[in-house]
């Protein structure tokens, strides 16, 4: 993998179509070049909780999951403390009980979990599993060269994704004035009163009946285009 600037990441945002894609594919890439690595996946806090990015193919289902239930096991400690965290044989470690049992039934053998410093989240780390004891101990530079290369596709991905995120919050806020602005006119002009009473009417008819301003504006809005009173609010 060679180091990437945002332009190109942009570019592959749009080849790959995707966030998830893009991730994906960062995934797949660090078990190509980190020897022993049979699998990969992506940790990142988001909304007070861990979750899963992105995993390579290859790796066995509920895996990450699993740590995150337990609140234990070595990509939650890597993410949490910052600090890496390596098991050389599950079969002898004796630091995460619940998440080793199920590990080694699901054929991991040994773990490699190193801390992502990425902005803007609080706990990220990349994961790299093998099937044998030991495996990724000599793969160990190989991956944190790999780590800190991730950090910047990663960093640059998810500010994409926000901002994306942003544009779609500023449409939905635009949308929901337009038509709660429309409901105060068509108030304004059926009741015969200012826009502030009408807002407020529209404001205890949304309180009254449960429902969102901006759907019942909405509501207003489709009904009285369809010819309908819409009712008094």
């Amino acid at each position: 993998m060679r180091p990437e600037t945002p332009e190109t990441l942009d570019q592959a945002m749009v080849r790959s179509q995707g966030l998830d894609t893009l991730l994906r594919d960062l995934t797949d890439r660090a078990v190509q070049e980190v020897p022993g690595a049979a699998a990969c996946s992506l940790t990142v806090r988001r909304a007070d909780r861990l979750m899963t990015l992105a995993g390579s193919s290859g790796l066995p289902s509920g895996l990450d999951l699993r740590q995150y239930e337990n609140g234990s096991g070595p990509c939650v400690d890597a993410a949490e403390t910052g600090t890496a965290q390596y098991a050389a044989d599950l079969a002898v470690e004796s630091r995460w009980p619940p998440y080793t049992a199920y590990a080694l039934a699901a054929g991991v053998r040994c773990v490699l979990a190193l801390p992502l410093p990425v902005e803007g989240e609080r706990g990220a780390a990349i994961n790299f599993y093998g099937v044998e004891p030991g495996a990724l101990g000599e793969g160990v530079p190989a991956a944190r060269a790999f780590a800190e290369r991730a950090t910047d596709a990663v960093d640059t991905a998810l500010r994409i994704e926000r901002q994306r995120q942003s544009a779609v919050d500023v449409r939905t806020a635009l949308l929901s004035r337009s038509v709660i602005d429309q409901a105060i006119g068509i108030l304004m002009a059926r009741e015969r009163v200012d826009a502030r009473i009408a807002l407020e009417r529209l404001r205890r008819a949304s309180q009254d009946s449960n429902v969102k301003l901006r759907d019942l504006c909405s509501d207003l809005v489709a009904r009285t285009a369809r010819g309908g009173s819409g009712g008094r609010q």
